[in-house]
């Protein structure tokens, strides 16, 4: 991580409590360290929000660097536990909005929700489909058609190191700005996937930790929450997301 600078805050917070703290990891951000410390020149949001709290946080799980959204820590050892437990046996369900390229994939209908089953192998930098690899679930629903671009709401019911971007990058259908997986759409930071609820109603210890039922980043619809996504990241960018520039790719760990 970067040092002798002033590092910028974290922020917002989802949501804040003694026991646990969620907030909306920036695009381009670590999760975590990753394996080269402190010689990794991007922020990383559990490092900042340790000196921002002044507290030791325990990272519950994790969003590769170029996805956006929801990320949770727990503040004590026992809430840790609560909580990697519970995403470790599927009692948290994560919803994420991503733009992808290209035509609607075959059988795909608008408001029409698929699941996709594959064997996933993680290899350096990509994953990919292979019969050794661990089963890999996913539920897709295409919500929206814009032109050449579609908005996805995506339910991962397993967490494989890049499993919403193999499926949709093999349906010929890849995630805006990912490189790594064929995209040759600019973004404006990182990619253009974004973790925007938890459904936390099945975790066991919830009313222990005094968590709500659901927390969420959307506003309004999952559609309406998409198309306000796309027009911020449009107008930051100051250009249009049709721009066919390849964009650098950060390999990094489970989105």
């Amino acid at each position: 991580m970067v040092t002798g600078v002033q590092l910028p805050k974290v922020g917002p917070f989802v949501f804040e409590s003694e026991r646990v703290v969620v907030v909306d990891k920036p695009a381009g951000w670590l999760s975590v360290p990753s394996r080269i410390g402190a010689e990794d020149e991007r922020f990383c949001v559990g490092r900042v929000l340790e000196a921002q709290l002044s507290c030791r946080l325990w990272p519950v799980h994790r969003l590769d660097a170029e996805v956006s959204g929801l990320l949770m820590f727990a503040r004590d050892a026992d809430a840790h536990r609560l909580l990697s437990t519970g995403f470790e046996h599927h009692q948290v369900q994560k919803t994420y909005l991503a733009w992808t390229s290209g035509a609607l994939p075959k059988g795909a209908k608008l408001g029409e929700m698929q699941r996709w089953q594959c064997r996933l192998l993680r290899g350096k930098k990509r994953a990919y489909v292979h019969a050794a690899g661990k089963e890999a679930v996913t539920e897709a629903t295409p919500l929206f058609r814009d032109k050449d671009r579609t908005l996805w709401l995506l339910r991962p019911l397993t967490g494989r190191p890049h499993q919403l971007r193999v499926e949709l990058a093999r349906r010929d259908s890849p995630i805006l700005g990912d490189s790594l997986y064929g995209s040759t759409v600019t973004w404006a930071s990182g990619i253009a996937l974004r973790a925007v609820a938890l459904d936390l109603s099945s975790l066991a210890g919830l009313e222990e930790l005094a968590l709500p039922a659901t927390l969420g980043l959307t506003q309004g619809s999952h559609l309406e929450t998409g198309k306000a996504w796309l027009r911020a990241v449009a107008s930051r960018s100051g250009h249009s997301t049709h721009s066919a520039c390849p964009a650098d790719a950060i390999s990094s760990g489970a989105g």
